[in-house]
């Protein structure tokens, strides 16, 4: 005999929330942990479930909050709160929007960016036990401030009691709400329609659905998750605190994976960095979005990479900067105060100190002397500068683009190249050096004599 299909499912997303606590003309869910918005990491972990139907319920004092979602999600994958009148509210606007969905229905809130799919997936397997409302709880240190779980042996949920509802008994319990829920659609949405506002606030809780459900003798359960899996942001500094959490979960997943860290405290990462086992990240570097890293490859202390690629065994830093469209090459090496930016770097070439290399390519084996510039930009357009493979750059060569120093070529120190070089040239554009004997001494006495009449 074949076991049931899986149930469909589908996701309400709370993001309606005016986050005025957060002292922002940035919307709160649009704020980023590991460089991804509160409201990206919460359709991540709906996405993680399966959920084929998301909806994101916003406020209308946000439109950026309604165009952040339609555009990931598409037209159609938004509805308005307006008035806010409490989280019950909230998802009764998602009610016509899932009107045609059979299967069940998880709310979750986008200002909880840790809260990922593990953590909320014990809530579909007590559903598929039978479950009729399933909660996602926590035990809290401090439980000040959450509703209380009121629970019976046998993970049986009796109701949730907000804080401000709460009596002196109810306060000393430390079985907290998530607020997150899953139930079939039509029961989450006819629990919904009998939730009255008779409380402390006058809103229309959530939490009330519990009550309701129990009082019909539908089953309603609890999971419980980690404290930290759960927590929300609500201010800068509670931004900050969730930021250090998943800043320290990614980085174990890291060392576990065979990256070695001396100083990992130190490192900061983003959600789509890319290091592979046996890549070396120094202390304080900093990975902003879209950076791969292949094997052997060395991040020396103090880099910034953001939009780049390195190749296995190359060495970047320390002080680098990689840009976007930064391609490093195998075993290239990028020093101290380099700044690459849209440069294709070939194999073993070398930039070890104090160039901008911007628009352009460096061929394989070329080396980049201190002090080079690929001056790319006219102040109306960018241009393209290429270096061919085995060429020499020598220090403080400026490379006035469009132009292509060729293979195996050569630039004295001091030029500024600003024709194209042929392949195995030598190219100089100095000006005649000339000497004035006795300039210097007949300089230093003038300005002596003119300190000594002062």
């Amino acid at each position: 005999m074949t076991s049931p299909s899986p149930r469909k499912r589908a996701a309400v997303i709370l993001a309606a929330g005016q986050g005025t606590r957060m002292k922002s003309p940035t919307p709160k869910v649009l704020h980023r942990i590991g460089g991804r918005a509160l409201l990206d990491h919460a359709i991540d972990a709906a996405e993680g479930l399966g959920c084929e139907r998301i909806v994101v319920v916003v406020g209308a004092h946000s439109p950026q909050v309604g165009e952040h979602a339609r555009k990931r999600l598409g037209e159609g994958a938004t509805v308005i709160q307006d008035p806010p009148l409490g989280t019950g509210h909230a998802v009764l606007a998602a009610r016509e929007a899932l009107a045609d969905f059979d299967g069940d229905v998880v709310v979750t809130y986008a200002d909880c960016p840790l809260l990922t799919a593990p953590v909320i997936e014990p809530l579909f397997a007590l559903r598929a036990r039978g479950a009729d409302v399933a909660v996602l709880g926590f035990e809290a240190a401090n439980p000040t401030g959450y509703g209380r779980l009121i629970m019976a042996p046998g993970h049986v949920l009796l109701r949730i009691v907000e804080e401000k509802d709460a009596d002196e008994t109810v306060k000393q319990v430390r079985q907290c709400n998530s607020g997150v829920l899953a139930a079939d659609r039509a029961t989450l949405f006819d629990l919904l329609a009998q939730v009255g506002n008779d409380n402390a606030k006058g809103e229309y809780y959530l939490t009330d659905v519990v009550g309701l459900a129990h009082d019909r003798s539908l089953a309603t359960r609890a999971a419980f998750a980690p404290e930290a899996a759960v927590q929300g942001v609500n201010s800068q500094a509670e931004l900050a605190a969730a930021e250090a959490v998943w800043q320290a979960g990614r980085r174990h997943a890291f060392l576990v994976e065979g990256v070695t860290m001396p100083a990992p405290d130190s490192v900061h990462l983003c959600w789509d960095t890319q290091l592979a086992a046996g890549v070396t990240v120094e202390p304080f570097v900093v990975f902003g979005p879209g950076v791969s890293v292949a094997a052997g490859a060395v991040i020396k202390a103090f880099s910034h990479l953001e939009g780049a690629s390195v190749g296995e065994g190359a060495l970047i830093g320390p002080y680098a900067r990689l840009r976007p469209g930064a391609e490093i090459g195998p075993e290239a090496h990028i020093g101290n105060f380099v700044e690459v930016k849209k440069v294709k770097v070939g194999a073993g070439a070398k930039a070890n100190h104090l160039s901008y290399l911007g628009d352009g390519s460096v061929g394989p084996k070329a080396n980049i002397g201190a002090g080079t510039i690929f001056c790319n930009y006219d102040g109306f357009d960018k241009f393209e500068t290429h270096v061919g493979a085995g060429a020499f750059i020598g220090s403080n060569t400026a490379l006035v683009a469009p132009v292509r120093v060729g293979d195996g070529a050569m630039t004295g120190s001091g030029s500024v190249i600003t024709k194209d070089v042929a392949d195995g040239a030598l190219a100089l554009s100095r000006t005649p050096q000339s000497d004035k004997p006795g300039w210097a001494e007949r300089f230093r006495a003038m300005k002596l004599a003119k300190k000594e009449k002062k």
